[in-house]
């Protein structure tokens, strides 16, 4: 519940920028220099931190108690508090050179350039914010209690809404650009994620002491489970770099063409992780520590059907909405964007992206849900090894696609680079022996592709005899159009399942 509150507020606020700002050489600024920090984040804390930090801490409290677990967190919290502190630091005094490492096609505006150069100085402290929520989260997930980490989310997107909203207009009167209120409002919303979990985690007696001094610091650091935790890391950060390495090439390569592609780009990317997040990342969260238990206490059949649950979700969920976004792209961008700055030709442009994007949906959901499996065991070089081939694909297929799709043919590449990668893990899961699908695999699938294909059919009959984009000045008729369509979607295809058999408490129960 709080993951899809989390999304729709996140699409709100998608749609509010959009409708102020539209896409321009300010808003590609903005992406850019949120995506800078939010690159730092995905490396050092969402990415290889909670990885290794997870597994590490299920195993701690499975064969050690809590007690002992306890003396974990606290040292790993004093390594990783004074870590992205000094990162925080470098980053705020290296600003220019970050930004035009990730996008020197900016210069191409001063204005623009400068613009993404401030705005990342004020918004990469964000990272020590959520480096902290990262260790708060990976601690409440392992206690199960999943509903204040997922619930942090809608404080960021609340935070830019309010600060779009009202402060924006402000700086405009007060002759400064408008979309400056943009950094603070991430700024803010990254103090109120930290704010929020410190009462969950001091109900729980697990908050985190951050030592200070040398001798405390000293300790942190050679503590076996820090010690452990950053052996695990090593890979980990290399593998998630490389899912960075990959968003840094084509941020650098969108920069360069047409004026709008980055904020193109992310607005189709923001819609794409509407499902992924709803999706991959919560089954993602859920799984995780209940697979590094099962392997922790040797329990192979349950980490097995674990992992079988959450690839029949996968099944069930991704490839409807995957459908959705290939045939029924235009109407969405229009009903969630099309307002005020955004321009019939931002429309096209995104939806382009989009359907680039949607290619590769099922992929990216199910990476979610296949990698757990081989962080669970601790073995995170072999995702690794997948993820270097894959971004060495992504960029051949960039080359290919490019020069003919423009910034269509970089999200194009994403999405079949993440379908090669799915496929990759789930055969290594197979061929280890870690996975073994539970009976009745070809019925289901073949109950899900009917009833997404009938989906399929009435939204594109739907994309093809009514005039999204035209309807702008009718905004609320699009969006009852809108409302009919997905409701109807939505009956025809749960309805198809339930009448060849398929009963959805099963999963629910689960």
């Amino acid at each position: 519940m709080f993951t899809l509150a989390s999304r729709v507020t996140g699409l709100v606020r998608e749609l509010l920028m959009a409708s102020m700002f539209g896409a321009s050489a300010l808003t590609d600024a903005f992406n850019v220099a949120f995506r800078i920090p939010n690159l730092f984040r995905r490396l050092f804390a969402e990415g290889a931190f909670s990885q290794a930090f997870v597994p590490v801490l299920a195993t701690s409290r499975a064969q050690h108690g809590d007690e002992a677990t306890r003396e974990v967190i606290d040292n790993v919290a004093t390594a990783l508090a004074w870590s992205v502190l000094l990162l925080s630091v470098v980053g705020v005094l290296a600003a220019p050179w970050l930004v035009w490492a990730m996008a020197s096609g900016l210069q191409q505006d001063a204005r623009g350039y400068d613009a993404a150069v401030n705005m990342t100085r004020w918004m990469f402290p964000y990272i020590a914010f959520m480096s902290m929520v990262a260790l708060s989260a990976g601690i409440l997930n392992s206690w199960k209690r999943f509903a204040v980490p997922a619930a942090t989310p809608v404080l960021l997107n609340v935070s830019v809404i309010l600060a779009t909203w009202f402060l924006s207009p402000w700086l405009e009167k007060q002759g400064f650009e408008s979309i400056y209120a943009l950094p603070v409002g991430v700024m803010v919303g990254g103090f109120l994620q930290l704010a929020v979990q410190i009462p969950a985690l001091a109900r729980l007696g697990l908050l985190p002491r951050v030592g200070v001094g040398p001798a405390r610091i000293k300790k942190a650091w050679t503590n076996p489970a820090t010690r452990n935790i950053l052996r695990l890391m090593g890979p980990a950060l290399l593998g998630v770099g490389v899912a960075q390495i990959s968003l840094l090439i084509n941020t650098q390569i969108a920069s360069h063409l047409a004026p709008g592609s980055v904020s193109w780009l992310t607005y189709a990317d923001r819609l794409m992780e509407f499902p992924t997040a709803i999706l991959g990342v919560a089954l993602g969260v859920v799984l995780m520590p209940q697979l590094a238990a099962a392997k922790a206490t040797g329990d192979g059949e349950r980490y097995a059907a674990m992992l079988d649950w959450g690839l029949r979700l996968v099944v069930l969920l991704a490839l409807p909405c995957a459908a959705a976004l290939l045939v029924f792209s235009q109407p969405l961008v229009s009903v969630l964007y099309h307002y005020g700055a955004f321009t019939d030709r931002d429309v096209q442009q995104t939806t382009l992206a989009l359907t680039g994007y949607g290619v590769g949906l099922l992929g990216l959901v199910a990476i979610k849900v296949l990698a757990p499996g081989y962080y669970a065991s601790q073995d995170i070089r072999t995702p690794v090894r997948i993820a270097i081939v894959v971004l060495v694909l992504t960029q051949v297929l960039n080359v290919l696609l490019v020069p003919h799709l423009a910034h269509a043919g970089l999200a194009l590449s994403i999405g079949l680079g993440a379908l090669v990668n799915a496929a990759w893990l789930l055969l290594g899961l197979l061929r280890r022996g870690s996975y073994k699908p539970q009976p009745g695999w070809w019925r289901f699938a073949a109950q899900v592709v009917l009833a997404t294909g009938l989906l399929t059919t009435l939204l594109w009959m739907a994309a093809q005899h009514l005039p999204w984009v035209a309807m702008r000045q009718e905004a609320w008729t699009r969006i009852g159009w809108m409302a009919l369509t997905l409701l109807g979607s939505g009956l025809l295809y749960f309805g198809v399942l339930w009448a060849t058999g398929l009963r959805l408490r099963s999963f629910l129960k689960r």
